[in-house]
Protein backbone atom coordinates (compact mmCIF):
# COMPACT_ATOMS: atom_id res chain seq x y z
CA UNK A 1 0.00 0.00 0.00
CA UNK A 2 1.70 3.43 -0.98
CA UNK A 3 0.86 6.65 0.87
CA UNK A 4 2.12 8.85 3.35
CA UNK A 5 3.44 8.14 6.64
CA UNK A 6 3.50 10.56 9.87
CA UNK A 7 6.71 11.65 10.14
CA UNK A 8 6.22 11.45 13.99
CA UNK A 9 5.57 7.61 13.40
CA UNK A 10 8.44 7.13 11.51
CA UNK A 11 11.19 8.84 13.93
CA UNK A 12 9.22 6.93 16.84
CA UNK A 13 10.05 3.41 15.07
CA UNK A 14 13.73 5.01 13.69
CA UNK A 15 14.51 5.55 17.06
CA UNK A 16 13.18 2.44 18.50
CA UNK A 17 15.15 0.16 15.93
CA UNK A 18 18.43 2.20 16.56
CA UNK A 19 20.15 0.65 13.98
CA UNK A 20 21.07 0.40 10.15
CA UNK A 21 22.85 -0.41 7.51
CA UNK A 22 23.67 2.46 5.59
CA UNK A 23 24.21 2.49 1.90
CA UNK A 24 25.25 5.16 -0.02
CA UNK A 25 24.00 5.24 -3.83
CA UNK A 26 26.02 7.53 -5.15
CA UNK A 27 27.58 6.59 -8.99
CA UNK A 28 30.63 8.89 -7.68
CA UNK A 29 33.89 6.81 -7.98
CA UNK A 30 35.29 7.66 -4.58
CA UNK A 31 32.17 7.28 -1.98
CA UNK A 32 31.53 6.57 1.72
CA UNK A 33 31.66 2.81 2.03
CA UNK A 34 28.80 0.84 3.96
CA UNK A 35 28.59 0.60 7.67
CA UNK A 36 26.59 -0.10 10.97
CA UNK A 37 25.12 3.32 12.08
CA UNK A 38 23.33 4.06 15.38
CA UNK A 39 20.96 7.12 14.97
CA UNK A 40 21.58 9.50 17.51
CA UNK A 41 18.60 11.91 17.01
CA UNK A 42 15.73 11.84 14.63
CA UNK A 43 14.68 16.11 14.40
CA UNK A 44 11.41 17.76 13.40
CA UNK A 45 12.76 18.60 9.86
CA UNK A 46 12.86 14.77 9.06
CA UNK A 47 16.58 14.74 9.32
CA UNK A 48 18.50 11.60 10.76
CA UNK A 49 21.68 12.27 12.33
CA UNK A 50 24.52 10.00 12.88
CA UNK A 51 28.52 9.20 13.00
CA UNK A 52 30.52 6.92 10.80
CA UNK A 53 34.09 6.22 11.26
CA UNK A 54 36.47 7.98 8.90
CA UNK A 55 36.85 6.53 5.75
CA UNK A 56 39.86 5.88 4.91
CA UNK A 57 40.44 7.78 1.54
CA UNK A 58 40.54 11.37 1.90
CA UNK A 59 37.24 12.83 3.59
CA UNK A 60 37.19 15.73 0.56
CA UNK A 61 37.80 13.54 -2.23
CA UNK A 62 33.97 12.18 -1.31
CA UNK A 63 30.59 13.95 -2.17
CA UNK A 64 29.37 16.36 0.36
CA UNK A 65 25.53 15.35 -0.61
CA UNK A 66 24.62 11.72 -2.37
CA UNK A 67 21.94 10.04 -1.97
CA UNK A 68 21.84 6.69 0.82
CA UNK A 69 19.51 3.88 1.64
CA UNK A 70 19.15 2.92 5.19
CA UNK A 71 18.42 -0.34 5.98
CA UNK A 72 16.62 -0.34 9.85
CA UNK A 73 15.90 -3.79 11.46
CA UNK A 74 16.44 -5.49 15.15
CA UNK A 75 15.68 -8.78 16.36
CA UNK A 76 12.63 -9.25 18.29
CA UNK A 77 10.65 -6.48 16.69
CA UNK A 78 7.53 -7.32 14.78
CA UNK A 79 8.64 -4.98 11.87
CA UNK A 80 11.54 -3.35 9.67
CA UNK A 81 12.11 -0.09 8.16
CA UNK A 82 13.91 1.27 4.93
CA UNK A 83 14.48 4.62 4.38
CA UNK A 84 15.68 6.56 1.15
CA UNK A 85 16.89 9.94 1.41
CA UNK A 86 19.79 12.25 0.76
CA UNK A 87 23.08 12.55 2.92
CA UNK A 88 24.70 15.16 4.00
CA UNK A 89 28.40 15.46 5.04
CA UNK A 90 28.58 17.73 8.40
CA UNK A 91 32.02 18.85 8.03
CA UNK A 92 32.01 22.61 9.03
CA UNK A 93 33.49 23.28 12.41
CA UNK A 94 30.36 26.11 12.21
CA UNK A 95 27.31 23.92 11.49
CA UNK A 96 29.03 21.04 13.86
CA UNK A 97 28.74 23.56 16.78
CA UNK A 98 24.96 24.96 15.79
CA UNK A 99 23.92 21.61 16.33
CA UNK A 100 21.37 21.15 19.01
CA UNK A 101 21.09 18.35 20.81
CA UNK A 102 23.96 16.23 20.02
CA UNK A 103 26.62 15.60 22.99
CA UNK A 104 29.62 17.88 23.18
CA UNK A 105 32.02 14.57 22.55
CA UNK A 106 30.15 13.87 19.35
CA UNK A 107 30.91 17.37 18.06
CA UNK A 108 34.32 17.06 19.74
CA UNK A 109 35.01 13.83 17.32
CA UNK A 110 33.93 15.80 14.32
CA UNK A 111 35.34 18.82 15.15
CA UNK A 112 38.45 16.55 14.97
CA UNK A 113 37.72 14.53 11.93
CA UNK A 114 37.88 11.25 14.06
CA UNK A 115 34.84 10.48 13.02
CA UNK A 116 32.40 11.55 10.04
CA UNK A 117 28.96 13.51 11.07
CA UNK A 118 26.09 13.22 8.69
CA UNK A 119 22.47 14.16 8.43
CA UNK A 120 19.72 12.44 6.00
CA UNK A 121 17.04 13.76 5.18
CA UNK A 122 14.56 11.70 4.46
CA UNK A 123 12.23 11.64 1.54
CA UNK A 124 10.80 8.37 1.02
CA UNK A 125 9.85 5.46 3.70
CA UNK A 126 9.24 1.39 3.48
CA UNK A 127 7.68 0.03 6.39
CA UNK A 128 6.90 -3.79 6.61
CA UNK A 129 5.20 -5.59 9.57
CA UNK A 130 6.48 -9.16 9.99
CA UNK A 131 4.49 -10.98 12.47
CA UNK A 132 1.81 -12.87 11.09
CA UNK A 133 -1.97 -10.94 11.39
CA UNK A 134 -3.94 -13.72 12.71
CA UNK A 135 -7.76 -12.95 11.40
CA UNK A 136 -10.92 -13.03 13.36
CA UNK A 137 -13.91 -10.78 13.42
CA UNK A 138 -12.86 -9.33 16.21
CA UNK A 139 -9.66 -8.43 14.32
CA UNK A 140 -11.34 -7.24 11.68
CA UNK A 141 -14.09 -4.95 13.70
CA UNK A 142 -10.68 -3.49 15.36
CA UNK A 143 -9.14 -2.61 11.77
CA UNK A 144 -12.44 -0.87 10.73
CA UNK A 145 -12.48 1.00 13.82
CA UNK A 146 -9.03 1.95 14.05
CA UNK A 147 -9.15 2.85 10.35
CA UNK A 148 -12.03 5.43 10.73
CA UNK A 149 -10.84 6.49 13.97
CA UNK A 150 -7.12 7.45 11.46
CA UNK A 151 -9.54 9.03 8.65
CA UNK A 152 -11.24 11.39 11.20
CA UNK A 153 -7.88 12.17 13.19
CA UNK A 154 -5.61 13.06 10.35
CA UNK A 155 -8.39 14.90 8.82
CA UNK A 156 -8.39 17.05 11.38
CA UNK A 157 -3.99 17.36 11.23
CA UNK A 158 -4.41 17.84 7.80
CA UNK A 159 -6.54 21.11 8.39
CA UNK A 160 -3.36 22.57 9.90
CA UNK A 161 0.45 22.93 8.74
CA UNK A 162 1.68 21.32 11.71
CA UNK A 163 0.98 17.45 10.09
CA UNK A 164 4.12 16.28 8.46
CA UNK A 165 4.33 13.54 6.24
CA UNK A 166 6.43 11.34 4.19
CA UNK A 167 5.76 9.70 0.59
CA UNK A 168 5.61 5.69 2.05
CA UNK A 169 4.89 2.10 1.33
CA UNK A 170 3.37 -0.51 3.92
CA UNK A 171 3.44 -3.64 3.90
CA UNK A 172 1.62 -6.63 6.07
CA UNK A 173 1.37 -10.04 6.23
CA UNK A 174 -0.26 -11.47 3.96
CA UNK A 175 -4.20 -12.51 5.81
CA UNK A 176 -5.70 -15.56 4.98
CA UNK A 177 -9.38 -16.39 5.37
CA UNK A 178 -11.84 -15.30 7.72
CA UNK A 179 -11.80 -16.91 10.94
CA UNK A 180 -13.15 -16.89 14.36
Amino acid sequence: MSGYLPLTFVEEKVMDLENALFFSLSDAVMKIPSCVIKVLQADELGQLWFVIPKPSQLIQAVEKTFPVKLDFFRKGRDYYLKIIGKAFLVNDPEEINNTENLRETTKQQARFNDTVLIKVQMSHAEYVETAPVKTSTKTILNQIKNKIFRWFHLSQHEEGLAYQKIPAEVKHPSQSSFSN
